[in-house]
């Protein structure tokens, strides 16, 4: 699935929070830059114009976005549908025109057709996945059931893979995977600004199945709330630069953990058969929705039933491996 990167030019506030929700609460993840150039170059995919006050402003900005990024997929949003404003914004380079509120169904469908334009233009180019793992609780097996399918994935697909950890101070999956990093997650967000291919492979460590690890940090107030813009452009330069990204989120819900379900191909919520594990998870799914990250992304996996599902896997490949 195609990871795009959105950028949203109003001067409202409650207009680049709605938008923001509609790019990431669809089933084709997009991650959203501010109204800047991004740091590593990387142009925008899909661009949400305001177009609702000064039309002669607007024109300019769709004119200009165009010139500058003649591939991305520009959204002109009025407050109702002149037909002198939308030939006005289709002349100026506009791939769609909506009106204020708009409706949800027809600007997912307009983002998936972009997606699709994305993945015919990179050709064979394989678009990287991205899984979520999510505990309805500590001690669920969150860190068990990631580390196991990252190194599964890794050897057998015998492509790039990361795995990062997202827990403040206690993370574990260095430590599951017995390798000690020099390097941790914090030192990736606070170098955003020199993270390109070698940089970010360097601050990795490798375990022996291929899978590389971005270590969890060692500080229990970070990463924290002001980290979860830089989480979220993490997430979207390793998407340039591996196939498969997983993800241990632990079991708390707060910035960092959000962005990281926004640029989710899939999620799975991991829960034991007891009362505390399914009235948590249920509490969960609940707030995921209300941050519009759901839908069809969302998987819950029941953590004994997960691992041994894991188990049969690889005795399995063991039996059917050519000699």
């Amino acid at each position: 699935m195609a990871q795009l990167v959105g950028l949203i030019l109003t001067e409202d506030e409650g207009f680049k929070q709605h938008f923001g929700r509609l790019l990431r609460s669809g089933a084709i993840p997009v991650s959203v830059i501010d109204d800047r150039i991004a740091r590593d170059g990387t142009p925008p995919d899909v661009v949400v114009v305001d177009a609702r006050g000064d039309a002669t402003s607007g024109m300019s900005h769709i004119e200009r976005l165009r010139a500058a990024h003649p591939a991305a997929g520009i959204f002109a949003v009025a407050l109702n549908a002149d037909p002198n404003l939308i030939l006005q914004c289709m002349r100026a380079g506009a791939n769609e025109f909506l009106t204020w509120p708009p409706d949800e169904e027809p600007f997912h469908g307009a983002i998936r057709r972009i997606a699709a334009r994305r993945e015919t233009a990179q050709g064979s180019r394989p678009a990287a996945t991205t899984l979520v793992f999510f505990g309805s609780k500590g001690g669920a097996g969150t860190t068990t059931i990631a580390v196991n399918c990252g190194v599964e994935l890794a050897r057998l697909s015998k492509r790039p893979t990361v795995i990062l950890d997202l827990k403040a101070g206690l993370g574990e999956v260095a430590l599951f995977l017995g390798v000690r990093p020099r390097f941790s997650l914090l030192d990736a967000i606070d170098n955003l600004h020199r993270a390109d291919r070698e940089f970010l492979r360097e601050l990795a460590v490798k375990h022996k199945s291929g899978l590389e690890i971005l270590a969890g940090s060692d500080h229990f107030d970070r990463p924290g709330a002001a980290d979860a813009g830089a989480i979220e452009e993490l997430m979207r330069l390793l998407a340039r630069q591996y196939e498969y990204i997983l993800i241990d989120a632990g079991s708390q819900i707060n910035s960092c953990t959000v962005a990281a379900l926004y640029a989710a191909d899939q999620m799975f919520l991991v829960a034991n058969p007891d009362v505390p594990s399914v009235r948590n998870a249920q509490r969960l799914l609940d707030r995921v929705r209300q941050l519009g990250a759901a839908g069809e992304r969302v998987r819950v996996l029941k953590a004994r039933s997960a691992i041994r599902f894991i188990t049969r896997f690889r005795v399995t490949t063991r039996r059917c491996r050519p000699r």
